[in-house]
């Protein structure tokens, strides 16, 4: 595991490579926490906390990568952006979820917390990320 490190150019940012487990994602909503309140963006964090564990918790269960790399970013002065980077090719998936199933909803809570959400791939593997809006949508 490696400190968090500030983006060196573009927009402002905090990056840091994590294990690909479960404890990950406490650490992981660490970072987010730190950053946006580094940020005066305390409104946001309840939100943003709950984006990273999802994004965190779904590529641990289906990447099999051994590190992860988790980013939060500012890229525009109107959005925070989280993002996962894992090993993977396998795209993220929305699932229908029975009432009796205890998980699969981590991309469904992602799609209706985050005002928007994808993946990229990326040379060795993809990114997903989740956008939330500063301010309040017009």
């Amino acid at each position: 595991m490696t400190a968090p490190r500030p983006n060196m150019t573009g927009s402002p940012g905090y990056a840091q490579t994590m294990p690909c487990e479960p404890d990950s994602s406490g650490r992981a909503r660490h970072l987010v926490d730190t950053a946006l309140n580094t940020w005066s963006l305390g409104h946001l964090i309840e939100d943003a906390v709950l984006v990273t564990g999802e994004l965190v918790s779904n590529a641990v269960r289906h990447s099999g990568s051994s590190v992860i790399v988790v980013t939060v970013s500012l890229p525009t002065p109107e959005r925070v952006r989280v993002s996962v980077s894992d090993s993977s090719i396998d795209p993220p998936a929305l699932r229908v979820t029975g009432r009796e199933e205890e998980s699969g909803r981590g991309l469904i809570l992602v799609h209706e917390v985050a005002d928007c959400w994808g993946s990229e791939f990326q040379h060795a593997g993809k990114v997903v990320w989740a956008e939330l809006l500063i301010g309040e949508c017009a």
